[in-house]
């Protein structure tokens, strides 16, 4: 007997809908976008412009880039519901003072912590923040004791590269995008528009 594509269809519904009747829970959501790919930070971006879309105020800070001429703050300082911090001082490799790097992290650790204790804010984006566990800038313990703590609706997004097992223990999504080719590699400029 044939299976019809409608049959199919019919039976990915149910088991949709099954899945869906299953999740009754409302709470705050925490999220890791890591991995070695491209668009970690990106897709936490996206996410901050649907939680606007939504009517709630946003909460980022930026731990490793310095920079700040990226064409995502350009558009999101100029959103009434956002609050951006640029908190690194810039790539590791760049800087190369770990003091100041480590200070500049512990900085940007305290003004999240402003965030994530800060029941108006829906939607806290810590960019680039698994850096600071890679270089011991902050304690794994009492970052995820924090994260733990924040107001119960409040939905949370780290990226960066490596995300420790124990972040991802606590995580409830976990993204790990990895790449595959990457015009970089191939002495393409970091493009205004699509990098940066």
């Amino acid at each position: 007997m044939t299976v019809t594509h409608e049959q199919r269809m019919q039976k990915k519904k149910a088991v949709i809908d099954g899945k869906i009747d299953a999740a009754q829970e409302e709470r705050g959501v925490l999220v890791i976008n890591t991995g070695n790919g491209k668009g970690k930070s990106s897709a936490a971006f996206g996410v901050v412009a649907r939680a606007l879309g939504h009517g709630l105020k946003v909460g980022v800070v930026q731990f490793v880039k310095g920079r700040s001429d990226t064409g995502e703050e350009a558009f999101f300082r100029q959103q009434a519901n956002v609050a951006w911090h640029v908190g690194g001082e810039g790539f590791t490799w760049e800087t190369q003072d770990k003091d100041r790097d480590a200070k500049a992290a512990q900085g940007a650790w305290e003004i999240a912590c402003g965030h994530l204790r800060n029941p108006e804010i829906g939607l806290v984006v810590l960019d680039e923040m698994t850096y600071a566990f890679k270089y011991n800038w902050l304690d794994l313990d009492t970052v995820i004791a924090q994260l733990l703590a924040r107001p119960a609706m409040q939905h949370v997004i780290i990226t960066g590269r490596g995300a420790p097992q124990a972040l991802r223990d606590v995580a409830d999504t976990v993204s790990d995008i990895g790449m595959e080719k990457h015009a970089f590699q191939s002495g393409i400029k970091a493009m205004p528009g699509l990098e940066f």
